[in-house]
């Protein structure tokens, strides 16, 4: 988890600016959903996404 929110924060937060926390709440949304979870490689499933992996392990 923490390793997720150090990612979250370098790749969205940092830098950023919301003027309102539905504004923020999009975000977080479609970078776990459409980014992390479906474009992102991750080196600890072989540098695939989540997504793809866990079709594959299905």
């Amino acid at each position: 988890m923490e390793s997720f929110f150090h990612t979250l924060k370098a790749e969205l937060i940092r830098g950023s600016h919301f003027d309102h926390d539905v504004k923020l709440r999009f975000a977080l949304n479609s970078y776990i959903n459409q980014f992390y979870n479906h474009r992102r490689m991750h080196s600890g499933i072989g540098y695939i996404p989540p997504a793809y992996y866990e079709r594959m392990v299905a």
